[in-house]
């Protein structure tokens, strides 16, 4: 297998990078670079000037937006996207919920929300997960009872992230209880202006609120909106998260937070010496980088076999990219925080003679404030897209068929 990049396509990622230096703007990138999180005008700024573009949606279908690119150029648009760095758009339309409508979505599906969703006109959540049904999520027991036209909906979604912000969710629910519990499933598009609907924010370790309690109480939603067939909803959940299970990886992230690791430790000292020129931290360093290139290797051996697999049918090495994607990013932030130090604490040290902590934070660089918060906040990595456990379960049964 040949994994070097023809001229043609070293080319294409030169256009990319233009690109996104000609267009994305700076204070958008700043935040990136700086460990911030992108707000919702900035992530719906960038994916409406992909769209003009036509690249909003590079992994659908050309007759619905999509772009037409083979595997290695649409992993070379990744790579540039989350290297550069720049937001990538918005996951739960483009990567999630839009290529499950355009594989298994009637055509008025199509029509209806495939546009929308490229130029993020509507902002979507996912409702998956349930207090009780994590890594098991096949045990979810939000219900969905048709009566007439409609099916009445009733249940609870929890750790819905940017829920707050959603127009529509997207929703695993039991239409019969009486079968297998994974035959049991069907997957429903939601309206968040129906009536019966709360959200109700969960503030994370980080301070932030970026996931919610979404709950369903007797939630009117037309049969119109089941995708795919009844009962089958756990198939197109599979081939969903077979999807995230990839995008997971991030690979283009950590290089780009590696690198500026890199500048960061050159810049600060203990002593007189440069974090970067301590031995111990540059064999952690090196070691990092050798597992990022074995990990971007692999990623690419999956790329390649997407021209001979099945469409529509989930690869089960992207477990294998989710679990070591998760362990990587997690171990640059800890990198971080050795570089930052005391500069990572979440208020400053007690003063001489005081006998109460202050409320302000330590003294230090800008880039050091979110060093901490992403630290505790990107634990969750290793869990959310199926717990790293379960992948591992995965591997066994789908790869090595143990």
């Amino acid at each position: 297998m040949d994994l070097r990049f023809t001229p043609e396509e070293r080319a294409f990622r030169q256009e990319v990078r233009t690109f996104f230096q000609e267009n994305l703007p700076q204070e958008i990138r700043q935040k990136l670079i700086d460990g911030r999180h992108p707000s919702k005008d900035d992530i719906v700024t960038w994916q409406k000037i992909l769209n003009k573009k036509g690249w909003a949606v590079p992994n659908w279908p050309v007759e619905w937006g999509g772009t037409g690119w083979d595997p290695v150029r649409q992993y070379i648009f990744l790579d540039e996207l989350q290297s550069f760095p720049a937001p990538s758009p918005l996951q739960f339309g483009v990567y999630m919920v839009g290529p499950v409508i355009a594989q298994f979505g009637n055509e008025a599906q199509k029509k209806h929300f495939l546009p929308r969703i490229a130029n993020i006109d509507d902002w979507w959540c996912q409702g998956f997960s349930e207090p009780g049904s994590g890594s098991d999520l096949a045990s979810l027991k939000t219900k969905a009872v048709r009566e007439g036209d409609h099916y009445i909906v009733n249940g609870q979604k929890t750790w819905t992230t940017l829920g707050q912000y959603a127009d529509w969710i997207f929703c695993l629910v039991r239409t019969d209880a009486t079968v297998k519990k994974q035959e049991g499933i069907s997957f429903l598009l939601i309206d968040m202006k129906t009536p019966g609907i709360t959200v109700r924010p969960i503030q994370t370790i980080d301070g932030g609120h970026e996931v919610n309690e979404v709950f369903f109480d007797d939630v009117k939603v037309p049969v119109e909106n089941l995708v795919g067939q009844e009962n089958k909803g756990w198939d197109y959940a599979k081939f969903l998260l077979g999807n995230e299970r990839t995008n997971i990886a991030r690979v283009g992230v950590s290089k780009q937070r590696i690198r500026r690791l890199k500048e960061l430790a050159a810049i600060e000292r203990v002593g007189d010496t440069p974090i970067l020129e301590n031995p111990r931290f540059r064999e952690k360093l090196a070691a990092l980088e050798i597992e990022l290139k074995a990990l971007e290797m692999t990623q690419l051996r999956v790329v390649a076999a997407e021209r001979t697999r099945e469409k529509g049918k989930p690869d089960p090495a992207s477990s294998i990219l989710k679990i070591k994607g998760s362990e990587i990013q997690q171990a640059t932030t800890e990198l971080l925080l050795e570089v930052v130090g005391p500069y990572a604490l979440p208020y400053a040290a007690e003063d001489e003679g005081d006998d109460h902590l202050s409320n302000e934070p330590p003294v230090g660089p800008d880039w050091a404030g979110p060093a901490a918060p992403t630290y505790f906040n990107w634990r969750k990595i290793s869990i959310y897209g199926g717990s790293n456990e379960i992948q591992k379960n995965i591997i066994a049964k789908a790869i090595l068929g143990l």
